[in-house]
This record gives C-alpha cells, sequence and structure tokens, in this order.
C-alpha cells in the first residue's frame, strides 16, 4: 500500500524566508500563492538567492502584487536578464484576493510574505501572511510568553 507523500515546506526546496516577519507582525491566517517569474529568476532563485525581508503584497490595478522582493539577475542569463526589484504577480483566485483587500483596507492589516519556495511539481510558490503589526512592547511580551513556554515544557518533561 502507498504512502500519501506528506505536504510540506523542508529546507531543501524553500529559496527564501522572511524570519523577521514573525517578530514584528502578529500572523492570523496564512495563504499559498503562486507567483509570474521569468526563466532568470527561477535560476536565482533555485540557487538560493533571494532576499524578502523588505517585502509585502499590495494591490495594483484589481490584482495582487508582491513589491520590493529582491531576486538577483542570474548572471548565466546573458541579456535575458531581468530587473531585480520589479512587482511581481501573484496567482490567487479572485474572491481570495477580494477578501484579503478588504481585510487590508479595514482592518489595518498587511499582507507580508513568509517565505518563497518549490512545491513538489517544482512550481514557485509564495507563503503569504495576513498579519497585525506588532509594537515593540507587543514584540517582549510575545518573547517572554514564548520563553515561559519553553521553560514550562521543560519542567513538565524533566518531572515525569
Amino acid at each position: 500500500m502507498a504512502r500519501k507523500k506528506k505536504k510540506s515546506t523542508s529546507p531543501g526546496n524553500v529559496a527564501a524566508q522572511n524570519r523577521k516577519a514573525r517578530r514584528n507582525y502578529s500572523i492570523e491566517e496564512r495563504f499559498e500563492a503562486g507567483i509570474v517569474l521569468a526563466g532568470s529568476e527561477v535560476k536565482s532563485l533555485r540557487a538560493g538567492h533571494a532576499a524578502i525581508t523588505e517585502s509585502y503584497a499590495g494591490e495594483k490595478d484589481g490584482e495582487l502584487y508582491l513589491f520590493n522582493a529582491h531576486i538577483p539577475e542570474y548572471l548565466s542569463a546573458g541579456h535575458f536578464g531581468h530587473e531585480s526589484r520589479r512587482p511581481r504577480k501573484l496567482l490567487l483566485r479572485r474572491r481570495e484576493i477580494s477578501r484579503l483587500m478588504a481585510a487590508v483596507n479595514r482592518q489595518g492589516m498587511t499582507l507580508v510574505p513568509l517565505s518563497i519556495y518549490f512545491n513538489e511539481r517544482g512550481l514557485a510558490k509564495v507563503e503569504l501572511a495576513l498579519a497585525k503589526g506588532r509594537q515593540k512592547a507587543d514584540q517582549r511580551a510575545a518573547l517572554k510568553e514564548r520563553d515561559w513556554k519553553r521553560q514550562q515544557s521543560r519542567l513538565m518533561r524533566d518531572r515525569g
């Protein structure tokens, strides 16, 4: 009997990660979106050369785009290169786009990319998060809470 393959983003196929997002934002919901890329961008992502720490997703002409994501030029591409910080179109269903834009406009939330990875079919995907920004005090409180939970689990493990 064949086993079903577990769907996960393993470190082997993650092209770029935004680690600061989990600290600077409280994440409410996560989404997976496709991304429209040029050939040289895919090659650069597969090589692991990308930075999404300062990037965000937003609306432009009724579509959802990823802004300020830095994917450097692939050197072997020759004159078929690409612009490194161009807006990249995200592929989501129309209903999801309208729901996300309503949340961003009404509730003051932000669309933050958490990671860019390749799925098991080899397609580039972006993990987006609908998030609220944290202040410094909120960040400290979240850090204290995380440390306390870690300490609790250690105590429970040691006691039996």
